[in-house]
């Protein structure tokens, strides 16, 4: 899909100010509303916007601990990947669930209330996920950057 300079300014808009209405996005922007309803509806007929949605503070929930768990699976089943992957779905509190190439094959992001609930989390759903070779925990201290920012 081809993306003009004005589709960037309402992009970097719509980052910028996530709730903004159609109306303000186009005033911001520089273009009519029906010109920004239209373009924004092109961006989404053409999988650039795939939808909006809600960004959450788990700490403002009183989710006060987060760990990114590294693991390599036994990889002799076929279907260990699979395996894993449906099995840590059903971890509520998994909020990521990635793969990799390398010496990693999943990442998993988990949050829990203290440590006291992570310990629990650990040893009653983590550690009974299939197939799993190998494990290595990043606690999170703190977040430098987050974001989807695109240099656009």
């Amino acid at each position: 899909m081809q993306i003009t300079d004005a589709d960037r300014r309402l992009l970097r808009h719509m980052l910028a100010a996530p709730g903004l209405s159609v109306a303000d996005l186009a005033e911001r922007a520089g273009l009519t509303s029906a010109t920004c309803w239209r373009r924004i509806e092109r961006l989404r007929e053409g999988g650039v916007l795939r939808g909006e949605h809600a960004v959450i503070d788990w700490h403002a929930l009183g989710w006060e601990v987060e760990v990114s768990l590294r693991f390599t699976l036994d990889k002799t089943d076929p279907r260990a990947f699979d395996a894993f992957i449906a099995a840590a779905r059903n971890v509520s509190e998994v909020i990521e669930i990635q793969s990799f190439l390398g010496s990693t094959d999943m990442r998993l992001q988990v949050i829990a209330r203290d440590m006291a609930h992570y310990q629990e989390i650990y040893r009653n759903k983590i550690l009974t996920l299939p197939h799993i070779a190998e494990l290595d925990a990043l606690m999170l201290i703190s977040t430098i950057k987050s974001g989807a920012e695109l240099p656009l």
